[in-house]
């Protein structure tokens, strides 16, 4: 496995930092000694400490919710980067003081120094080993927890999708029985494009998305599908711009917003009415619109929290948060307007 240089960097900067802090904690209780001494050596000892401690961990095996030996292994790996650094980061330490002359003439270290500074490398090595362990442990949860979020939102659209297409099969061949019965040309023709939009759906049922164009051909399977069971009560258009035809969307997202128009919109009307889908991109945001010309709002008795319009409001919120909208407006010529809001990929 690669060795995360910008993890070790972070880590060896919180080590440092540390270190200073122990240095001035030191200089405060005795203000007589230079301040110099103390910053050298836990900087040198700390660093000495933080390199074999942290690069040890890259050749033992670790635990993968640490990253960390397990057992003795790590306890001897911390026994040994506390020994090494205190040898190397003093040994060095009072090589630099005696060249660069940080103690003043005549100043030597008091006897009890030595003690005090093997008690302070072993705590302070102790407590920061065991700090960057909640730190790696704490990472390791994390993604842990992200991993199962995203499993949890997969299986939630792969079980809203299994809820659509029953839902709308049901539908369907409901009426297809009753057309068998009245005009047998017309239940032919209505299978054809069942089929034909069955075979569409079963190839794009792998994917949890698919490109916009792919979407509007869909629908215009579907809406081919109604207009044979309809006749002269339902007209349709699509506009979908060029520019747009690759845009990334959840499969089966506008369908229940259209499957939804038709049945509480357009059928509970005599004379019927027509469904424009439309899609549109404001800035980085993808406009999507299913407008009809059909009872209205007034006429809707699902107050906005139909099947269809509840499945695509919670794939949204899975998929975007709150970057994905829908919105359920009065159609200025009657009927009613959908107005789906996501970002672009």
């Amino acid at each position: 496995m690669p060795i995360d240089w910008i993890a070790k960097l972070r880590f060896f900067l919180q080590v440092q930092a540390f270190a200073l802090a122990i240095a001035t904690i030191q200089y405060a209780f005795m203000p007589e000694r230079p301040y110099a001494p103390p910053v050298v050596y836990s900087l040198l000892i700390a660093t000495f400490t933080w390199a074999v401690i942290d690069f040890g961990r890259e050749f033992i095996p670790s635990a993968a919710e640490t990253g960390w030996p397990k057992g003795m292994q790590g306890l001897a790996l911390v026994a040994a980067g506390i020994a090494v650094g205190y040898l190397g980061g003093t040994t060095l330490a009072d090589l630099l003081c005696k060249v660069f002359h940080f103690y003043p003439p005549g100043s030597t270290p008091a006897p009890g120094e030595l003690r005090s500074s093997i008690l302070i490398t072993a705590l302070a090595g102790i407590a920061g080993s065991y700090y960057f362990y909640n730190i790696s442990k704490g990472a390791y949860l994390e993604r842990k927890m992200a991993e199962a979020r995203q499993h949890t939102n997969e299986a939630r659209l792969k079980l809203l999708e299994a809820q659509l297409e029953p839902h709308m099969l049901f539908n369907t061949l409901a009426n297809l029985r009753v057309l068998i019965a009245t005009d047998a040309p017309r239940a032919q023709h209505m299978l054809d494009h069942m089929i034909a939009y069955l075979r569409a759906t079963l190839s794009a049922s792998r994917n949890t998305t698919h490109t916009l164009q792919a979407e509007f051909d869909r629908l215009r399977d579907y809406l081919a599908l109604m207009d044979v069971r309809m006749g002269p009560r339902l007209q349709y258009a699509l506009d979908l711009p060029t520019h747009l035809a690759n845009q990334t969307v959840p499969t089966l997202l506008l369908q229940p917003l259209v499957e939804n128009a038709i049945q509480h919109g357009l059928e509970p009307k005599v004379e019927g009415g027509s469904i424009f889908v439309s899609a549109n991109q404001e800035g980085d945001i993808l406009v999507l619109e299913v407008e009809d010309t059909g009872v209205g709002l007034r006429g809707l008795d699902t107050g906005g929290t139909g099947f269809g319009l509840a499945q695509v409001r919670e794939r949204l919120a899975t998929l975007y948060g709150v970057r994905g909208q829908i919105e359920l407006l009065d159609n200025p010529a009657g009927g009613t307007r959908v107005v789906v809001q996501l970002p672009t990929a």
